[in-house]
């Protein structure tokens, strides 16, 4: 390495190590683009959503997803794109156009799950949601949450639902 390479480098260090916190986040926010935490929950707003192998429309196509209000967890953004994991565990880059704030949750256990009139499972169950199954969250308490699925409206456990975090409450 060159004398002037390895002085310019040695200087960027430092300039790093003596910036303020906040302004080295800044400079490092083209991967967080949104300022929304991650990772969180979003829903597929289409029924037809291209997931690329990259952050670009000039990366290939991994595969399509042909279910509206799927619900995937973003892990990580670069400008307009974010990358998601399914509930399988796969990861692609999906754009941000394609995706929805709205909750949704999948069913997910190993016993029948029931859908209760109020959150507490003593009270009168409305209906059975089988697996793999997505329903609509509306809001989420602390074990429980209040979902819909073909006109039914009632409270699921929290453990039941793939697709919101065990600690997370939102109204």
């Amino acid at each position: 390495m060159n004398q002037r390479i390895l002085s310019l480098l040695i200087i960027s260090l430092t300039v790093m190590l003596f910036l303020p916190a906040p302004a080295f986040s800044q400079a490092n926010n083209v991967f967080n683009s949104s300022g929304l935490d991650i990772p969180r929950f979003v829903s597929l707003r289409s029924d037809k959503v291209f997931v690329r192998t990259g952050p670009a429309l000039r990366y290939p196509i991994k595969w399509v997803y042909k279910r509206k209000s799927l619900p995937v967890e973003i892990i990580q953004e670069f400008d307009t794109w974010r990358k998601i994991k399914d509930i399988d565990g796969e990861e692609g880059w999906i754009h941000q156009s394609l995706l929805s704030g709205r909750r949704h949750g999948i069913a997910q256990a190993d016993n029948p799950i029931l859908i209760f009139k109020k959150p507490d499972k003593t009270a009168r169950s409305l209906a059975e949601v089988e697996n793999d199954n997505v329903l609509r969250v509306h809001k989420c308490q602390t074990f429980w949450c209040d979902v819909e699925i073909k006109g039914f409206s009632g409270w699921i456990e929290k453990k039941s639902l793939w697709g919101v975090y065990q600690d997370e409450e939102f109204d």
